[in-house]
């Protein structure tokens, strides 16, 4: 670890490469780029950084850490280039937002017992910006999964919530039999809308437990795609294609599979 003289001095460094870049005898390639055109890239290396954060891959995390915040500061640069602010200013304005939205901490005022510390964030964001309502900020752009479990956070936050796990799981069985009965109708809107009631409920769920609903599905889209991989690769050991097995005889693989 460097000391934090030496840290500030490589992070202008970084700010000092950026602009070079973008400089007129920079590079053609970051010259060219814009706001929008970056999106992607930035995107695709958040996803990059939450792979490594999953797999557990402290270099690639590191990696990862230092490609989000060139992209940080490249739309930063961009931004100073149009007069619009910079690097300094972004982080003027998330100093002063974690102070306000601490005053526990930070002003030594006491925290009030029947509020979390999330909860008087999302209260003083809500104050602060003067919002219509306490779910507006949530980017619609969100996975849905994402999305849904911060609408609950903020409804939840503001008071509105089951009381106990034992709610949920009634809501969890009540949604379950409203799926079913819109099965027997045969009606596929209903069906959709119950289903999403459905998944809406276990995403609850998930809040109760305090997991995230986004990382818990990951994992287990990651876990199934293994199975089914070690799956594939027992019926390729054998002298007969994927095709012509039943599903009994993979269902027994898969049972193999799941014990290793």
């Amino acid at each position: 670890m460097n000391n934090n003289k030496n840290e500030f001095s490589k992070f202008g460094d970084l700010v000092g490469i950026v602009k070079k870049l973008r400089s007129p005898n920079g590079c053609d390639w970051d010259k060219a780029q814009t706001r929008n055109s970056l999106i992607p890239y930035f995107i695709e290396e958040v996803y990059e950084l939450i792979e490594s954060i999953d797999k557990k891959d402290l270099t690639n995390i590191r990696e990862e850490l230092g490609d989000v915040l060139l992209h940080i500061i490249f739309q930063s640069q961009i931004a100073f280039e149009k007069s619009d602010f910079d690097i300094n200013d972004v982080i003027d304005d998330i100093n002063e937002k974690l102070i306000d939205r601490h005053p526990h901490v930070f002003e030594k005022s006491v925290l009030s017992k029947d509020k979390t510390s999330n909860e008087l964030w999302e209260e003083q964001k809500y104050k602060k910006k003067g919002r219509q309502s306490r779910l507006d900020g949530i980017p619609k752009i969100l996975p849905s999964i994402i999305s849904s479990q911060r609408i609950q956070d903020k409804a939840s936050s503001s008071g509105f919530d089951f009381e106990d796990i034992g709610q949920v799981w009634e809501k969890l069985n009540e949604e379950i039999s409203e799926v079913k009965f819109a099965k027997k109708e045969n009606n596929f809107k209903k069906i959709e809308g119950e289903l999403g009631d459905l998944l809406f409920t276990v995403i609850n769920l998930c809040r109760f437990f305090d997991v995230s609903a986004e990382n818990a599905l990951r994992k287990s889209n990651n876990k199934f795609i293994k199975r089914f991989q070690s799956l594939e690769a027992k019926v390729l050991n054998t002298d007969r294609p994927f095709e012509k097995y039943s599903q009994n005889e993979l269902d027994g693989i898969w049972a193999k599979v799941k014990k290793e």
